[in-house]
């Protein structure tokens, strides 16, 4: 057992508790504007105007839900709140995502290079020390605030991705399902700011929301720089029991040295990458969609009073977590005893938690204006999604470990667009036309949209190690020559310029002369005088072994 921080916990363990701390944060400091937006505008204007701002449907309902213990007994003062209209709430809401989309894949790339301590621990150290700052940009203009929540999403972008390199060499290959569903510890985060930034609006005040969150983070980040270190080999206070375990196992499946470069070619044409990307985006596409329209849809359609829709709105991000939990256990115990292969466990986890809610958005076309059902479809294909942790979501770890961060950052990259494509479908379809006929039409396009993808990773999904996770280096003198270029190419070369069948005949005429030495050597022995046969076998390989590099040297002379 490792020394850990108190002498009884392993560093793994350790590693396990900061990270589902820390996801909770990371989506704490994501969501705790939409939660405050509410209680910081003095009017709260309909956002379902039309035009472009279609996109922003639910940006009142949504947090009017997530708030429905401040609507009675308040203590905010109209004077600070501010007047803000539709059109600047959506875009104070969706600047996030400008920055978001841009880290992903440059913020998984640089975790392999500097490593995921780094790039995790600072993506939240700057993003809690921007969050103290929101109320005085919110005084300043709500220009500032754009300002302010684009590089916030700039740096929560680079944390999601980071954490896969982290991975690859923390933790064993038969046990990484279990630490991937920590990932999903941030909808447990977001269904835990809700309720805790209700209260503090309620009696503090909206600026105390910004300042809680901001003050855990940046007390997270602190504690996680003391106790989390880059690998095995860099922490100091891991025990030698602990560190071999951990590293025996990641050398058993062919873990090497970083690579210099990456095989960008080959990422991109590969069916396995591309299996991991399109079922990441139908994933995430109905996840926003459910969560996000989910409170409109209750008002509207199911008419649930507020403090009815803050409830059941939050069901689904508690259940999404006890199956990721769940699930990755015993995909992990599948894989460890040699009951299902890592492929057949990957396939089985994302059909299970990608496709099934695909049927279950069919069966909401014909059941969803009944209460009961529509609750209940809602938020068992939230809950079954969870097994994504056990499905696809580790996988880029299972093809290609040393460019998992990558590979994730690509998905996460592609995929953070659909929240914008889902708020401006659902946005054009009920927009000024809430029926349950436009919401039906919303079920069947998320049923498509799960379908196709797990599909696809039924398809072209795998969990053999891709040869291009170990590209070979130039000059490393295995498969390149000097010059870095591979030998089958070399050969294919000379043979393009001499001809089949003369590299054939040099090749024929090689093996000939080996033979040759190989009898003249053994003919050498049995011939040889009484004195030299009665030595031991090791004089007569060691004699043996002359003649022939007396062979070669000669060959090479010439």
């Amino acid at each position: 057992m490792s020394t850990g921080i108190a002498g009884w916990i392993t560093c793994r363990q350790v590693l396990n508790i900061m990270v589902i701390f820390g996801f909770m944060l990371n989506y704490a400091l994501r969501v705790n504007f939409t939660i405050a937006i509410v209680a910081m505008t003095k009017t709260l204007v309909s956002v379902t105007t039309g035009g472009d701002d279609s996109t922003g449907t639910n940006v009142t309902d949504t947090t009017m839900a997530d708030l429905s213990t401040t609507t009675e007994s308040s203590v905010i003062d109209e004077a600070d709140k501010f007047e803000w209209d539709a059109r600047q709430q959506n875009l104070m809401l969706g600047s996030f995502f400008w920055g978001y989309v841009l880290t992903e894949l440059p913020g998984g790339r640089l975790a392999e290079i500097i490593g995921g301590r780094r790039v995790f621990g600072y993506s939240m150290l700057w993003a809690s020390l921007l969050t103290l700052l929101t109320p005085l940009a919110s005084n300043t203009h709500y220009i500032a605030v754009v300002v302010l929540r684009a590089v916030l999403g700039f740096f929560l972008g680079a944390s999601w991705p980071a954490i896969h390199p982290l991975t690859a060499v923390w933790i064993p290959p038969m046990d990484r399902s279990k630490f991937i569903a920590n990932m999903m510890a941030s909808s447990l985060g977001a269904a835990i700011t809700m309720p805790i930034c209700g209260f503090l609006i309620a009696t503090i005040g909206w600026q105390s929301v910004f300042y809680f969150t901001g003050g855990l983070g940046l007390l997270w980040s602190i504690v996680w720089f003391l106790v989390v270190f880059e690998s095995p080999a860099t922490h100091p206070r891991i025990t030698p029991e602990e560190r071999n375990e951990i590293e025996s196992a990641i050398d058993a499946v062919g873990k090497k040295k970083k690579p210099s470069y990456v095989p960008w070619k080959s990422i991109i044409t590969s069916p396995p990458v591309w299996a991991i990307i399109l079922t990441h985006g139908a994933s995430v596409f109905g996840f926003f969609t459910v969560v996000n329209q989910l409170p409109t849809y209750m008002k509207y359609i199911l008419h649930f009073n507020i403090k009815e829709n803050g409830l059941l709105s939050s069901l689904p991000y508690f259940g999404k977590y006890a199956m990721a939990v769940i699930s990755s256990h015993l995909a992990d115990y599948l894989r460890k005893s040699g009951k299902l292969s890592t492929t057949a466990t990957r396939k089985i986890f994302t059909a299970f938690a990608v496709m099934t809610p695909g049927f279950l958005m069919i069966i909401q076309v014909y059941m969803g204006e009944t209460r009961s059902w529509a609750v209940g479809i809602f938020t068992l294909s939230l809950f079954l999604n969870g097994a994504v942790t056990a499905g696809y979501l580790g996988n880029g770890l299972d093809i290609a470990p040393n460019f998992s961060g990558t590979i994730f950052g690509m998905a996460n990259t592609l995929s953070s667009f659909g929240g914008f494509v889902s708020a401006y479908m659902v946005g054009v379809l009920t927009n000024d036309n809430q029926t349950y006929g436009q919401w039906q039409i919303v079920f069947w396009i998320l049923a498509v949209i799960y379908i196709t993808g797990s599909t696809a990773y039924v398809i072209m999904g795998t969990g053999e190690l891709q040869a291009w996770n170990n590209p070979p280096e130039k000059g490393d003198g295995n498969g390149e020559t000097e010059e870095g270029v591979p030998l089958n190419q070399r050969n294919q070369a000379a043979v393009n310029i001499i001809g089949p069948k003369q590299v054939h005949t040099e090749r024929t005429n090689e093996a000939s002369k080996k033979v040759e030495q190989e009898n003249f050597a053994l003919h050498f022995v049995h011939t040889s005088p009484h004195w030299v046969q009665r030595t031991d076998a090791t004089q007569s390989n060691a004699h043996i072994g002359a003649v022939e590099h007396s062979r070669s040297s000669t060959r090479a002379t010439r």
